[in-house]
């Protein structure tokens, strides 16, 4: 019989941290990882000894980089592992630590996530050859869906720049964001066009940064004295790929609505109690496809909730509070721990200024080239 997270041990996140996301900087990527890290630590009041499995979540970097960064935190012996997984590799590491302590491997475990961008690696994303034929470049993708949802339910090009908007505007209260400024409708409309109806502005920069999360057993509550007030348990960890659809489904979408589906059936907890999403929003037309496929509306009203502003902070659900990848930014690796910080914040009602009121249930969301998606639903203590 399958199990899931509920049916094992509780695990709750304790301790955040991140390094501010941002256009490529001469800081090594062992700073970026370390400043995450220790913040963690911190937040978490623990010490790197008292971390018992490692995982990092980071796509551009190459072999091995985290045991040369953590190094520099002791040499505790720990078991430690790389994790790559497209845009999802920090999602990822984080259901990794999570298994572990939900399993009773560890007690304490943590997930990072870094990246710094560099030199392509070789290949089609550093693998074989695709044996059908090139593949179609992401934003040009994404811009032949916005065409046809656009085609479909007849939003304009204001509607679709309305998530931009909104992301802009939540990025600029968010001090990691690599992103900070707030955005009138017209400057996200200005060109240039990257493809289609999608302008720079509606595309996601990809820059460095780091993210740190760490997660624990109720046992470790007790040994370490947790303060239980600021307590958020993850009530579902979901991982799934693509499967064979009908021609001209919606890949990405599909994905999200069987992966979320499954979070939803596992926690118990339904659409309609969601306060809080950080979702894969690399461009503007995926907020609106995803929100769609989460349930959080009906099909078709997506466009026209966000520009009316149901899903500002403060409107029935919160979309993208950080800023999401257009504005907090996508340096990929970090990407899904950074979604997991930032909702572990807004439940613990900690998020400053753009703090949604009564927070309670929140969800994050990434794919990873179409092809994987990982969800994780988080609820306060």
């Amino acid at each position: 019989m399958t199990k899931s997270i509920k049916d094992m041990r509780p695990v709750y996140v304790v301790g955040i941290g991140l390094d501010q996301y941002q256009r490529k900087t001469d800081r090594p990527y062992v700073e970026l990882g370390l400043t995450a890290i220790r913040a963690a630590l911190d937040d978490a009041k623990l010490g790197w000894p008292d971390i018992e499995s490692f995982y990092l979540g980071t796509a551009l970097l190459g072999m091995a980089p985290g045991r040369a960064m953590i190094k520099h935190l002791g040499t505790t012996g720990i078991p430690i592992a790389q994790v790559e997984n497209a845009s999802a590799s920090g999602s990822t590491s984080f259901r990794q630590a999570v298994i572990d302590v939900a399993c009773g491997l560890t007690d304490v475990s943590m997930a990072a996530g870094v990246d710094k961008p560099g030199p392509p690696l070789r290949g089609a994303g550093g693998g074989p050859r695709d044996l059908v034929g090139r593949g179609t470049a992401p934003v040009a993708h994404f811009a032949l869906l916005a065409n046809r949802y656009m085609a479909q339910s007849g939003i304009t090009a204001e509607h679709l720049a309305s998530v931009a908007v909104k992301n802009h505007r939540n990025g600029a209260m968010n001090p990691y964001a690599q992103r900070q400024k707030v955005r009138t409708m017209q400057e996200v409309l200005e060109p240039p066009f990257m493809a289609g109806p999608l302008t720079r502005l509606q595309c996601c920069p990809v820059g460095e940064g780091a993210a740190a999360v760490v997660v624990v057993s109720e046992d470790a509550i007790a040994k370490f004295n947790i303060d239980e007030s600021r307590l958020v348990q993850v009530m579902a960890s979901v991982s799934g790929s693509e499967q064979l659809y009908p021609p001209g489904t919606d890949i990405d979408s599909e994905l999200t609505r069987i992966t979320v589906g499954k979070a939803y059936e596992q926690s118990g907890i339904g659409a309609d109690q969601i306060d809080v999403v950080e979702l894969h929003d690399a461009f503007s037309i995926e907020e609106i496809l995803y929100a769609e496929a989460m349930g959080l509306c009906g099909e078709g009203e997506a466009a026209e909730l966000i520009a009316a502003g149901a899903f500002d902070i403060g409107g029935r659900c919160a979309l993208s509070p950080s800023g999401g990848l257009l504005a907090m930014g996508h340096p990929i690796g970090p990407t899904g721990t950074g979604q997991v910080v930032e909702v572990t914040r807004q439940l613990r009602g900690e998020a400053g200024l753009r703090q949604h009121p009564n927070a309670k249930t929140g969800l994050t969301h990434m794919v990873g080239i179409g092809a994987v998606c990982l969800v994780h639903l988080l609820q306060a203590v």
